[in-house]
């Protein structure tokens, strides 16, 4: 019987006792052997290991339709609110969504092993930097079942172990896809101690998994503001992170105001739910006049609720007076303010104030302008003439992502493969020693 063997059935048996803390220590150990073994593991390997859970997610689709149906009616049951359901929620549409996911994985260049910067120095010896995997990562999320295949196939293609806690609202879903992991590594000869899926809603398990410094290299939490800020005060290792998602849509003047109708309505409506979600709307008071209407028919027909600042409301008397509390607000919900501003300086002096660096927009036919906008928000995704709502991995061709980074150290913007691996650096020698 291997190690890692032995460490699940201890962990099973810790589960059974509600001994919290030591399952999760037994999850850290095999988790670390098995980053050992994925540092082992070559590309052809991970990428079937890919395609092998994609196929038990297809061959498994009633059945996680079933178990989602479950973990739905049981939110509902307990007042969730509409945008925790809408993240929770399953379809055949985002099962699909979430095997192209994996495949598409799969057909992405593994960073791992990459040398670079290859330079020769005075003595003789080649100076590089290879891209080597982060260890053993641990990712806490809520409602989303998808992010237990997203975090899956982005940590299994980087080399990576993982620790996966998703929310107890998705208990039943996270079930069902964690079987289809376990399948899939072992189908193709891979430890089930790769991808761990907590079994446990019991909270402790995630003060205990953000206390691991030994066996876990960096947290990842994806979730509400709260769990964030818990994480990133009490975790005893690295956190990549972003707190809010309060992102801008600002149109300017020279705006081609069919581009701008469309943009605007796109990045409120898309999905409410989505920290890429435009929450605050910032319009060129040249172009006001001219734009709110249009825009204010294109919400109501979406039963979008608007906030605005005196002069929005000048133009659109339905709107509710906007707070100061509402220019820092991250809906998550048909809520929308609105400001009238004096140009782009105004505009970026919002942002800077308000904003939470995560995705802010211009919609402009100013080049220059557009130029100064990208340079001076200080965004980890910054975009011109297109909707916030394509700041995501996918849309950005990484791939699955892990989550939104605004820390601006190692990670920023979506994390994809990249974002999971460092470098070290590697020396090439014939024989030099130093004098």
């Amino acid at each position: 019987m291997s190690v890692l063997t032995l460490f699940q059935d201890e962990a099973q048996q810790q589960l059974t006792s509600g001994d919290v803390g030591a399952y999760m220590q037994t999850l850290g150990k095999a988790a670390r052997l098995a980053a050992s073994e994925l540092r082992r593991a070559d590309t052809g390997i991970k990428n079937r290991a890919l395609e092998a859970i994609a196929s038990r997610v297809a061959n498994a689709r009633a059945a996680i339709l079933t178990a989602n149906t479950q973990d739905m009616q049981r939110g509902e049951d307990n007042g969730l609110d509409s945008a925790l359901l809408d993240r929770l929620a399953l379809n055949d549409a985002r099962i699909d969504a979430m095997i192209e996911g994996l495949r598409q994985v799969a057909t992405l260049p593994d960073p791992v092993g990459e040398i670079d910067d290859m330079s020769y120095r005075p003595s003789g010896i080649q100076v590089g930097k290879m891209r080597v995997p982060l260890g053993v990562i641990g990712i806490i999320y809520e409602s989303r079942p998808n992010v237990t295949l997203e975090a899956a196939s982005l940590c299994l293609k980087s080399g990576n172990a993982c620790i996966l806690r998703g929310g107890s609202e998705a208990s039943a879903s996270n079930a069902v896809i964690a079987e289809c992991i376990t399948q899939g590594l072992q189908e193709v000869g891979l430890s089930a101690s790769c991808v761990q899926v907590v079994a446990t809603i019991d909270r402790a398990a995630v003060g205990a998994l953000i206390s691991m410094p030994d066996y876990v290299d960096v947290i990842i939490p994806r979730g509400g503001k709260s769990l964030i800020e818990r994480i990133s005060r009490e975790a005893k290792v690295p956190v990549i992170k972003h707190l809010d998602g309060v992102c801008h849509v600002y149109i300017d003047t020279t705006a081609d105001p069919v581009k701008a109708l469309a943009i605007a309505v796109n990045a409120k409506t898309h999905r409410y739910g989505t920290c890429n979600t435009m929450e605050t709307l910032l319009v060129d008071a040249p172009v006001a006049d001219l734009i709110l209407p249009e825009l204010a028919r294109a919400y109501a027909e979406h039963n979008v609720e608007l906030r605005g600042c005196e002069r929005t409301r000048a133009l659109l008397p339905q709107s509710l007076a906007a707070s100061e509390e509402d220019w820092h607000a991250e809906y998550l919900a048909p809520i929308l303010a609105i400001k009238v501003v004096d140009g782009v300086d105004e505009a970026i002096a919002h942002i800077e104030q308000y904003g939470s660096h995560h995705t802010d927009a211009i919609v402009t036919q100013d080049y220059s302008l557009a130029r100064r906008f990208m340079a001076e928000v200080d965004s980890s995704s910054v975009i011109v003439n297109a909707s916030t709502r394509f700041a995501d991995g996918f849309e950005y061709g990484l791939g699955a992502e892990i989550g939104i980074s605004t820390d601006k150290l190692h990670a920023r913007g979506p994390v994809g493969l990249e974002g999971l691996t460092t470098r070290k650096y590697v020396v090439f020698g014939d024989g030099q020693v130093r004098q």
